[in-house]
């Protein structure tokens, strides 16, 4: 496979930032309650995340090993600046849905995760494509619930209202608060080990020794994964 269709099918699939890697849960739980607003914010982490690896690519070789990570925070924090500002500019109505789960992005795991998993160790068009995959991939997993959520806790999609033409039929309200969230999570992550998407971690489960217990484990997971070859 294409290395570069490979970090799209990577972000969107195999290691999925939100269903695979268990990333990013603050805002899945929090603002999931609509479609929309998982759009949105799917959106906006994305940019920071493509700009971002971009940038932290670039300047891989120059920003010392000692000070990368504070590098990184300030990569981030000025990315996210920007995007909070023109968020607010011209989509005043997702600024305010969203609230403070956008300058949150700065600390979002996934977006430090993949800046010092991947960015900085590999050229900027690999970086991006790596950003464009695991944007995707967050923001078609915060979508999905989000439109889970509305439907069943709201009768809409999408801001549409359709539960009104269907006399008898009352919206579920739990889908729209916190333990609603829960629920609609852990039925994707369901489907997802339903249909084996084979992990990195789940290779080493299945064909070494490892129990999957990274805290007891005795051996590391590189020598186990050469092993396993």
């Amino acid at each position: 496979m294409n290395r570069y269709v490979e970090r799209l099918y990577n972000g969107l699939i195999k290691e999925n930032p939100t269903l695979v890697l268990m990333l990013g849960m603050c805002p899945t739980l929090a603002v999931s309650t609509t479609a929309m607003n998982g759009v949105g914010m799917g959106i906006s982490t994305t940019a920071v995340l493509i700009l971002s690896n971009f940038v932290i690519s670039l300047l891989r070789k120059v920003i010392p090993d000692e000070v990368r990570l504070p590098a990184y925070i300030v990569i981030v924090a000025s990315l996210v600046t920007v995007t909070e500002l023109l968020i607010e500019a011209y989509l005043p109505a997702l600024y305010s849905a969203l609230g403070i789960y956008i300058p949150l992005i700065v600390v979002n795991c996934i977006i430090l995760g993949r800046a010092e998993a991947y960015a900085n160790k590999h050229t900027p068009g690999l970086a991006v494509m790596d950003g464009i995959g695991m944007g995707l991939g967050f923001t078609i997993a915060l979508t999905a619930a989000g439109l889970v959520r509305e439907v069943l806790g709201s009768g809409s999609a999408f801001g549409f209202n359709f539960i009104q033409y269907l006399p008898g039929v009352e919206p579920i309200g739990i889908f729209v608060q916190p333990p609603g969230a829960f629920f609609v999570l852990a039925l994707f992550i369901a489907i997802m080990n339903a249909i084996g998407i084979k992990t990195r971690q789940r290779k080493l489960v299945e064909n070494t020794t490892c129990d999957g217990c990274c805290a007891t484990c005795a051996q590391r997971c590189e020598d186990a994964e050469e092993d396993a070859k």
